[in-house]
């Protein structure tokens, strides 16, 4: 695999799956914030800094090893967001809305990813993008 092919890889895979972890968990961590807990926003967790999210393990260790080992899947984690209930205003429904906000901004990556899509360039002819595997 040429150094070329490496980066397409992984601006392929590496970035969207980044921008994935990050915007999941700010979205949990902003609706906390918006519905009366502070504690994300305390921790710096309010932020699409991946480093603020980022859990060494489910992050990095687990898909890398999954990569290497030529699994038929990737998976992975990030730190979760910690929500104090107690602070949140109306319990079950908070609850349920901070629980819905990271799926939610996923549903909005993929939105705005399937935008940018439609008005890409397509490749060359003849071109193929690398493979994960």
């Amino acid at each position: 695999m040429t150094v070329t092919e490496i980066v397409i890889l992984v601006v392929q895979w590496g970035v969207p799956l980044l921008l994935a972890i990050t915007l999941h968990e700010a979205g949990h961590a902003y609706a906390a914030k918006r519905l009366g807990d502070p504690t994300a926003d305390d921790q710096g967790r309010v932020t699409l800094n991946p480093i603020k999210h980022i859990d060494p393990i489910g992050t990095i260790a687990l898909p890398a090893l999954l990569f290497f080992m030529k699994a038929p899947f990737l998976f992975g984690y990030a730190r979760p967001v910690p929500v104090s209930y107690n602070l949140l205003r109306t319990l079950p429904r908070d609850i349920a809305l901070v629980a819905a906000a990271g799926p939610a901004a996923n549903i909005l990556l993929i939105i705005l990813s399937a935008l940018a899509f439609n008005f890409a360039p397509m490749l060359p002819d003849g071109w193929q993008s690398p493979s994960p595997r």
